[in-house]
């Protein structure tokens, strides 16, 4: 069978199992454009090029699968670059396909020519050119492989035009994919794993600090057996969120910068600290020096690269999440844990302001209050995806949990514009899910050209808007470091109910605490989009706190306010 490269590319895709695409056409790829429309895969129209990169991310955080994301040369292969970097940093599976001038205008900077290889090759797992049909089909598969195994990540193609354009034989069974043969990962010796061991069942004190790789392995059942099996209670990172359900009795909450006090104080005096599918980010850590320092250290990690590179550890599991627990659950030992379970139930104390029923009404709408009655109203049975910044982190200590892949946030770069796009891939990935944005007002006008894309696919997404008239994380830093000077913080942003009128969308504006839980009541029961604009407090801050490059337990609590925690410091 002869096709162009464009088609072999249409064609190996819909083989791969790819039914959407997230993209926007120009010159360079718009022979794959032309091919697109005799294809079964559906193209969805992008407003900007970024958001195609989070809409795809979105979708492969929410299936597990891979997403794909396209666009032309030039500008259009530059805008896919700070979603290429989110997904890289939070491990992704993303293939961005991109269009390139013909190979004979390579290096003549022609219009629209841009070394975007060259320009990605820190943010990616692998990238290449293509410039021959005959590589197509098998350069795409290898790009799913890569994307997809090990500790996923994004993969770039770039294909030029000549190559769309020119026809070639295609034998799909012909072009399987000629990869290195894969490393065997069971890097731990005997003696590691039996280190590990021993560790494991002498601790008094030991934690598990649980990681987003822990969803990636598929390794949920092994590693509640695992928590069972050996009686040790959990912190999870930001990004492990969901891979234990927040109801447990198990599960002491997150960890780190904002994370809840009684688990950095748990961690700092742990005896051990088994680390699983987690890179000891410094949001976690805090001062390396004075980090858990009675704590030994066991670190299940698929990427070698991670091991002893922020921390040292003393044993160091390489190897994919699921399969390492599934071989030590049989050896672990389930010792008393009593005293150390209730000493952690000590620092928790009283402090049940994650869990009470209903938050105090002064008449002032709180952000908490807004992420609380959501929760309350959804079961913590919906999709959240949050932009970045405050209102992410009450979002992770006000929305609670049970279920893997249920939060979907920028993690390791902290990216803002990325709900509403990375949503509305969640919402193609899980079409019959309850699919929620949780945005700043910052951060929403970032892509908020994205419900365009709402509208022309006739798509169903609730967005909640936590608006407080300031880029609010920026400013809390301000308040605390630099005296109140809010220089560039203050934020003029659209009345965003009118906006969501304007784009066809129903809009809604609450201030009061009381219109809450019936306005997402109402906008649960449309079958259409809502925006809700969400105007509360504007100086709230988000606790506890640790400072940059402070010590983990040393935490700025909540001062006096009808929000405020009553755990006494330990």
């Amino acid at each position: 069978m002869k096709l162009t490269g464009a088609e072999i590319l249409c064609e190996s895709l819909t083989k791969l199992g790819v039914q959407h695409i997230f993209g926007y056409p120009g010159g360079a790829i718009l022979p794959v454009y032309d091919a697109l429309g005799k294809s079964k895969l559906h193209h969805i129209l992008v407003r900007h090029e970024q958001g195609a990169t989070h809409m795809a991310d979105g979708y492969a955080r929410a299936t597990g699968g891979v997403g794909v994301a396209m666009a032309t040369s030039g500008p259009g292969a530059t805008n896919m670059v700070t979603g290429i970097a989110t997904a890289m940093l939070d491990s992704s599976p993303v293939v961005c396909i991109t269009g390139q001038v013909s190979s004979k205008l390579l290096g003549t900077d022609a219009f629209q020519e841009i070394d975007i290889t060259g320009i990605t090759m820190p943010i990616t797992k692998h990238n290449v050119v293509v410039s021959r049909a005959e590589d197509v089909a098998r350069t795409v598969r290898e790009a799913f492989v890569i994307a997809n195994t090990g500790r996923p990540g994004p993969v770039l193609v770039d294909i030029t035009k000549d190559a769309q354009q020119a026809s070639c034989e295609f034998d799909w069974e012909a072009c399987a994919p000629r990869l290195p043969q894969k490393r065997l990962r069971n890097d731990h010796n005997q003696a590691e794993f039996d280190r590990a061991l021993e560790l494991l069942n002498t601790a008094k004190r030991p934690l598990i600090l649980a990681g987003r790789g822990i969803m990636l392995s598929g390794a949920m059942r092994a590693f509640e057996q695992f928590v069972r099996t050996s009686n040790i209670p959990v912190a999870m990172t930001l990004l492990g969120i969901g891979c234990f359900p927040a109801s447990d009795p198990m599960n002491l909450g997150m960890m780190g910068m904002h994370g809840e006090a009684w688990v950095n104080h748990a961690i700092q005096e742990s005896d051990l600290l088994i680390a699983i599918g987690m890179r000891f980010d410094d949001r976690v850590t805090g001062d390396l020096r004075t980090y858990a320092k009675g704590a030994r250290k066991i670190h299940i990690e698929i990427d070698r690269a991670e091991i002893n590179k922020n921390v040292k550890v003393d044993a160091a599991l390489v190897g994919d999440a699921r399969q390492t627990l599934e071989k030590l659950i049989p050896h672990t030992a389930n010792p008393d844990r009593g005293p150390w379970l209730a000493h952690i139930k000590e620092l928790k104390g009283d402090s049940a302001v994650r869990d009470i029923q209903s938050l105090p009404d002064n008449g002032h709408l709180y952000a908490a209050h807004v992420i609380n009655d959501l929760w309350k109203e959804t079961r913590g049975e919906a999709i959240v995806v949050t932009d970045v910044g405050q209102h992410q982190m009450w979002e992770a200590q006000y929305y609670h949990h049970n279920q893997p892949r249920t939060l979907i946030t920028s993690g390791g770069l902290g990216t803002m514009g990325f709900a509403l796009p990375a949503a509305i891939g969640a919402k193609f990935a899980k079409p019959e899910s309850e699919v929620w944005v949780v945005a700043g007002d910052g951060g929403f006008q970032m892509t908020m050209c994205e419900l365009a894309t709402i509208v022309q696919e006739k798509i169903n997404i609730k967005i909640a808007i936590i608006n407080n008239g300031f880029l609010g994380m920026v400013r809390q830093w301000q308040e605390f470091f630099y005296d109140k000077r809010y220089v560039a913080t203050p934020l003029v942003a659209p009345d965003f109910a009118a906006l969501a009128n304007a784009f066809g969308i129903r809009g809604e504006r609450i201030t009061a605490r009381g219109d809450v839980l019936p306005t997402i009541r109402s906008a649960r029961e449309s079958k259409e989009t809502v925006l809700i604009d969400f105007r509360v407090e504007q100086e709230d801050s988000v606790y506890p706190m640790v400072p940059a490059g402070a010590s983990l337990h040393e935490m700025i609590r909540r001062p006096n306010n009808p929000l405020v925690e009553t755990a006494s410091e330990p």
